[in-house]
């Protein structure tokens, strides 16, 4: 029991004594990268999706 009290006084220590939290502007531009990096890797996957889609409709009608 005594381990586990003195685990959380260390993280509580740690977290509000050692760690340098970002700033309100730093946590804004991180979440603006965030946001452009997951359009764009959602216009990659769409891009994808249809050229499979495209591909695929035009094999089955090859097949018919």
């Amino acid at each position: 029991m005594n381990k586990i009290k003195l685990y959380i006084e260390e993280s509580y220590q740690e977290l509000f004594h050692k760690v340098s939290w970002p700033t309100w502007p730093e946590l804004q531009s991180s979440a603006i990268i965030v946001m452009v990096a997951s359009g764009i890797i959602a216009l990659i996957v769409l891009g994808m999706d249809s050229s499979f889609r495209f591909i695929m409709e035009n094999l089955y009608k090859l097949a018919n």
